[in-house]
């Protein structure tokens, strides 16, 4: 699998990048943290809620983040282009998992991850206009409740949490939440993209044009190898390799007209239902031409 590192034409100053510490961004990520993509990154890793947080802060430069925390804030970020993670049916790692039917669910109780706003967002969405149920919510933390004596009746997991949890024998009801989207809307569903802050200068717009291209080498050396990273992850024996291909190749990575279709439809629920204060725009980072 080795080969040359790509080069970068470099910012004189590091670039400081959100990293999600999920599996399901390995294939954007491997190429940069193996030297197989030169970068100017310097890493910060964290679920998403905890990425919004610190670009939000003024703490990265450029970063994951959830879908919702763009639709948020728009006004103060960049998406980057040809880069999302999100899905077209199945994304098996979002699940709504329940001990009872989901009709037994009216007037219950949902624990939700607080690891993501954008999944707890669509929940709320499938539930209340798809599913056509009233139920309150709760966050906390998923796997300390199940190793307690109270656990809920429903939860909605994420990441390798969801995937660790998927099949677990008292919850026998599961919501795949990227194919109750398709199937609701027809459509794929954005869960993260790529941002980064709005630049100040001419040379903060550099680096992050520079910071784009590198991260899009690094995702176009990864999306080609997915047989390879499902060999990679089976070695830690967090699922079998047929499932980890099945599952990488459920994933979206692409952010194209479909793609941002989706996401215009998911912001249009939530502002027709009071969750965004303002319909927003996809507003996208620029990449002049230059010396790779």
């Amino acid at each position: 699998m080795h080969s040359d590192p790509l080069s970068g034409s470099g910012p004189s100053t590091p670039i400081r990048m959100g990293k999600i510490s999920y599996l399901n961004v390995l294939p954007i990520y491997y190429a940069l943290d193996h030297g197989y993509v030169a970068h100017d990154f310097v890493f910060t890793s964290g679920p998403p809620a905890d990425l919004n947080t610190r670009i939000k802060a003024g703490e990265l430069d450029m970063s994951a983040a959830s879908s919702i925390e763009y639709g948020r804030h728009f006004e103060d970020y960049l998406l980057l282009p040809r880069v999302a993670i999100g899905s077209q049916g199945p994304v098996q790692s979002v699940l709504l998992l329940s001990s009872v039917p989901w009709s037994s669910l009216q007037g219950r109780r949902i624990l939700l991850s607080s690891q993501s706003h954008t999944s707890a967002a669509l929940l709320r969405l499938l539930v209340r206009e798809h599913m056509g149920l009233e139920v309150e919510y709760e966050t906390g933390d998923i796997t300390a409740r199940l190793q307690a004596n109270d656990p809920p009746t429903a939860f909605l997991a994420i990441g390798d949490e969801a995937l660790r949890l998927r099949d677990h024998p008292e919850f026998p009801y599961r919501l795949d939440l990227g194919q109750a989207w398709l199937e609701w809307t027809g459509l794929p569903f954005i869960f993260g993209v790529w941002v980064g802050r709005k630049a100040g200068t001419s040379r903060e717009e550099a680096a992050l044009a520079c910071g784009c291209r590198q991260l899009l080498a690094a995702k176009d050396w990864g999306v080609k190898r997915i047989p390879f990273f499902a060999r990679l992850v089976s070695e830690q024996g967090i699922l079998t390799y047929p499932d980890l291909v099945s599952y990488f190749n459920g994933l979206v990575y692409d952010f194209g007209p479909r793609e941002q279709e989706g996401l215009r439809l998911f912001y249009r629920k939530l502002y027709d239902c009071g969750e965004l204060q303002h319909m927003p725009e996809l507003n996208f980072l620029a990449i002049p031409s230059g010396p790779e």
